[in-house]
């Protein structure tokens, strides 16, 4: 399946993708607690199954302006970093051998096709194409050979990162949780439909390839993820696990590449779609705000 959160009149509602076009599955099915995709996912097997069924009922096509992000209202996002080798390498760091992981509260989350904003308090705004994982089943202690059946699907992430907020610490959590910036979706594609452990990931900004791998140069891949955050956390339906992201990010490149107003950035994975986001300004003046990170040399990872 292919499930889509629609901005419509009456807020956010979960469409999936069926032969006609997308269906709003309450309207489908009657029962508007399936408006939501939280409440789908804690529901089990049954109310995804009433899902499935809203398929053969006729659907319409979207626009890139009806998208919402394709899990509106994360319990949690839970997030990878130095994932991939040639990420660490290009950030000084050896490959790591113990996963590192942030969080992201949801009100970082927007649009898979909206404004991305740039923050006022950074001058360093940098992009870090990813897949994340949908927590469906979710648990505890879940083995790598069972990681599979704890989630529901993949989508599309694009970690927004203001470098110095991120480095003036030892966490990054200031960095990666300024509002509105980490886009997501547009779909949710469900793990019957798509083996995501072996595809492309490419990341463009105004044209130009930023970013290029596979998923499969992952140092903990899809299973591992799982596996690892489970052993410190109970998973619950609608968390979400970014994955991490590939070498060819802005700060490491000569000279740095930092977002600025009018960029369009676009983040694609095989077999899930793509997003594209168009950075903005954030409006209001700010310019005497007393916490404003020192510019390091090099503003890493």
């Amino acid at each position: 399946m292919r499930l889509a959160t629609v901005m419509t009149e009456r807020g956010p509602r979960l469409h999936v993708r069926g032969p006609g076009g997308y269906v709003d599955v309450a309207g489908a099915t009657g029962d508007d607690r399936l408006a939501d995709l939280n409440a789908v996912l804690a529901g089990g097997p049954e109310t995804v199954e009433l899902v499935q069924r809203a398929t053969e009922q006729g659907g319409r096509e979207l626009s890139e302006a009806d998208y919402g992000p394709s899990v509106p209202a994360p319990r949690r996002i839970l997030c990878f970093g130095v994932n991939y080798l040639e990420h660490a390498l290009e950030g000084g760091r050896p490959p790591t051998t113990w996963p590192e992981v942030f969080v992201r509260g949801a009100e970082s989350v927007c649009a898979p096709f909206g404004d991305l904003v740039k923050p006022n308090l950074t001058s360093r705004f940098d992009f870090e194409g990813e897949l994340a994982l949908v927590v469906g089943r979710g648990g505890r202690y879940i083995r790598a050979a069972d990681a599979l059946e704890a989630i529901v699907g993949y989508t599309i992430i694009m970690d927004g990162s203001a470098r110095e907020w991120q480095r003036a610490g030892s966490q990054w959590t200031p960095g990666k949780n300024f509002d509105g910036t980490m886009p997501i979706g547009p779909e949710i594609v469900t793990t019957d439909e798509l083996d995501a452990s072996d595809v492309q990931l490419t990341t463009t900004l105004n044209g130009e390839v930023m970013q290029s791998a596979s998923t499969s140069q992952m140092i903990f891949d899809i299973r591992r993820c799982i596996e690892f955050v489970s052993s410190f956390t109970t998973l619950h339906p609608g968390d979400v696990i970014a994955t991490g992201t590939p070498g060819g990010v802005g700060f490491a490149r000569t000279p740095p590449v930092w977002l600025t107003p009018g960029d369009l950035l676009e983040v694609s994975i095989e077999g899930l779609g793509r997003i594209a986001n168009r950075v903005v300004a954030e409006g209001g003046d700010h310019a005497d705000w007393p916490w404003v990170p020192p510019v390091k040399d090099k503003a890493t990872l």
